[in-house]
């Protein structure tokens, strides 16, 4: 079975859809990975939603900033002219509709463009939905970055979610480390796959119909 990208692979590949100016929120977990990633000709403006308007690439190691952390309290950097702002700013920008872009982590899409994020069935306690009930709804276009299938080997591409939903009829797009998915109503439109991912290995690996551009 092929893997596809590796993790750092995937990051650039998204990074590279982000156009010159945009403003971007990065979820927690394999998002943050695209910081790291922005061809250097363009100037994107990453968004923590912890309060950081200018999020740049993790930090060196030895040149840490312990006041600077994004919203997992990960260690981070700011790019020239960037901004902190109070929490509820920060979450005002968001609901507000003023991010250009939100990429988000996700255990299900389907491809009518539903999102469950923060809860697994049966899983002690309340979940962690974060602001991602803000940001999956905010932002202008909503984008999906995860692995394509979880630790079980299930679908996280799926005909409907089976998990509690974040938002309905959102996602746009799923980047996964398999290629590149269009929510397109009743089906995922491959619009990219990874080198060496066949349509058969796809179409096995995605609880969904696709289509292939």
């Amino acid at each position: 079975m092929n893997k596809g990208w590796s993790d750092e692979e995937l990051a650039r590949r998204v990074a590279l859809d982000l156009p010159d100016g945009a403003v971007v929120n990065l979820g927690i977990g394999m998002p943050v990975r695209v910081a790291d990633h922005v061809p250097e000709d363009r100037l994107v403006f990453f968004h923590s939603e912890n309060g950081i308007i200018g999020m740049g690439p993790a930090p060196q190691k030895g040149f840490e900033d312990p006041d600077v952390v994004n919203a997992a309290k990960q260690r981070a950097t700011l790019i020239p002219g960037a901004s902190i702002v109070h929490h509820a700013d920060s979450f005002s920008l968001i609901r507000g509709g003023r991010l250009d872009f939100s990429i988000l982590g996700a255990l299900q899409v389907a491809p009518n463009g539903d999102i469950a994020n923060w809860k697994v069935p049966g899983q002690r306690g309340g979940g962690g939905v974060g602001g991602a009930m803000d940001l999956a709804v905010g932002a202008k276009k909503v984008v999906v970055m995860m692995r394509h299938q979880d630790k079980k080997g299930q679908p996280k591409l799926v005909g409907q979610c089976t998990f509690s939903l974040t938002a309905v009829k959102t996602v746009a797009l799923v980047y996964t480390e398999l290629g590149v998915f269009e929510c397109a109503g009743d089906h995922f439109l491959v619009k990219d796959s990874a080198p060496g991912i066949s349509q058969d290995e796809l179409r096995a690996r995605t609880g969904a119909p696709l289509e292939f551009v």
